[in-house]
């Protein structure tokens, strides 16, 4: 069966004829479609030259052959690189960090190393499987992936995903705002007792910050103008994790709660006696399995998932070629990685079993007047706030694939489908659960979608039989690291079913 609907197979061609460079020059000629064939022989004779024109024939390609992406890209590619980096690092680096401590409490160090890493490792193989795929055909759009490779179920099914991921992102970074804020106000405030004053009241501040601060961040026209608040937000993750750091060697082990915590000197005196034996408590485990432990694949999963973000953010790179979008990328999972591991590690050696779901709560918890973590929880606030908008573009973009196909840009329905987003999402964070149960059942469901399954599934689709046989090692590798998608949906769903039926979730039973 022909992967190309018959409906646009002549834009099909002129698609292809474009978009052979796929950054090596000479790649899918006469083997996409018979239609494709005589253009893209012409261009594969010279492949210097088409390396050349690549980007000229891309931001052609955008703004005038693909009809169906021309109201996302009529423009041409103008981000540079440095900002794309801050904004797929921006997508990737969620609230995600702030349960990364506890996942280590509960995997044992070494086991946490190595899920991290391999997690990193596949997105990065998965971003290869869906750039390639989006170049041999020449959209740069998820659900057109999904278009062409499964027809009209196969798009739903991306567009579907990508909203289910990225409102449950939302609703997991606003919900820390509806949590943290208050805290913050109360703390800077230094009031004991609130007495239900509306600004101490989360459900308030929520609406006020999404309607001042990511509403019109989110009516931007292109991605690429978030690339300087993406850029303040990960300064603010540096510093959470300089904070985290520093207060690793300023905390006592044994640690005490606020209460009882009359002098830290004396307590980190007694804490360390010359000589004395370890408190076992403040001993690290290396490798640690318990009922949580569920959790922490799904959070991890959760943790580097950017990739209803990679297409926009490629469409909107200046010069842009697969090579090139590979290493943003891969700059991005890299920083993020170092960041995510360091951030768990100190923030698991400070509080070791004690450590909460949420680190900056355990902080609070030896004293709420810390000044520095007061500065720290209002920059994880900045930084999540400043990601929502990031992560609302994907969404928009797959519900207007899903339900205006072919309209072209329409300021009034930009807006609209913004704000009855964030209506939503605000609705879903006043009357949510607990923020674990929002990471772990979209972490066990759209995740793996997005992470593993439907890149392989689409390239297998998407790359012809003629280039690479249904036997050919790429494939079979594709084919593989679905089945990894699979196994790992099932267990982590498996896990949290058993784990909430058995009653001991800390998401089902609250904090």
């Amino acid at each position: 069966m022909s992967e190309d609907k018959p409906a646009e197979s002549g834009e099909t061609a002129h698609a292809d004829a474009n978009t052979i460079p796929n950054g090596r020059g000479h790649e899918p000629g006469e083997e996409i479609t018979a239609l494709a064939k005589t253009p893209a022989a012409d261009d594969s004779q010279n492949p210097h030259k088409a390396e050349n024109a690549e980007a000229d024939s891309q931001d052609f390609l955008s703004g005038s052959d693909e009809k169906k992406a021309t109201r996302f890209t009529d423009f041409e590619g103008k981000t540079s690189f440095g900002m794309s980096v801050f904004n797929l690092g921006n997508a990737i680096m969620g609230s995600g960090i702030l349960g990364l401590a506890y996942a280590m409490a509960n995997t044992g160090v070494v086991l946490f190393l190595i899920l991290l890493t391999v997690v990193a490792v596949l997105s990065s193989y998965s971003i290869h499987l869906l750039l390639k795929s989006s170049g041999i055909v020449g959209i740069r759009a998820y659900e057109q992936l999904g278009y062409r490779a499964f027809g009209t179920p196969g798009k739903m099914a991306a567009g579907i995903a990508i909203t289910l991921q990225n409102i449950g992102a939302m609703s997991s970074y606003l919900y820390i705002v509806k949590y943290e804020f208050p805290l913050v106000i109360q703390a800077f405030l230094k009031v004991d007792n609130p007495a239900g004053e509306w600004f101490l009241n989360g459900n308030y501040l929520v609406i006020i910050v999404s309607v001042a601060v990511i509403l019109p961040l989110a009516l931007m026209k292109q991605l690429g103008y978030l690339g300087y608040s993406s850029g303040f937000s990960l300064t603010c993750m540096v510093f959470f994790l300089i904070s985290v750091i520093y207060k690793k060697f300023n905390t006592p082990c044994p640690f005490v709660d606020f209460s009882f915590n009359a002098s830290a000197s004396v307590v980190n005196i007694t804490a360390m006696e010359p000589g004395g034996e370890t408190n076992p408590a403040c001993i690290p485990k290396m490798a640690n399995l318990n009922s949580q432990t569920a959790y922490t694949i799904p959070i991890l999963a959760f943790a580097f998932v950017c990739h209803p973000e990679v297409l926009p953010i490629y469409t909107e790179l200046r010069n842009p070629t697969k090579k090139k979008m590979q290493h943003v990328s891969n700059i991005s999972i890299a920083v993020m990685y170092v960041m995510y591991f360091l951030a768990a590690l100190f923030g698991y050696l400070t509080f070791y079993g004690e450590v909460e779901a949420e680190l900056l709560h355990t902080y609070s918890r030896i004293d709420p007047y810390d000044t520095l973590i007061l500065c720290v929880r209002v920059a994880v606030l900045t930084a999540v706030t400043l990601t929502v908008p990031i992560v609302l573009f994907p969404v928009r973009r797959a519900i207007q694939q899903m339900l205006f196909p072919n309209k072209t840009f329409y300021w009034p329905r930009h807006i609209a489908i913004a704000a009855v987003l964030l209506t939503f999402i605000n609705l879903l964070v006043i009357f949510a659960p607990n923020i674990l149960g929002i990471f772990g059942i979209i972490g066990a469901t759209s995740a793996p979608c997005l992470i593993f399954i439907f890149p392989a599934v689409f390239y297998i689709r998407i790359v012809p039989k003629e280039e690479e046989p249904m036997r050919s090692v790429p494939k079979i590798l594709a084919a593989c690291f679905a089945g990894i998608g699979f196994l790992f949906m099932i267990m982590s769903l498996s896990f949290i079913i058993i784990d909430w039926t058995s009653g001991s979730s800390k998401a089902s039973s609250g904090h």
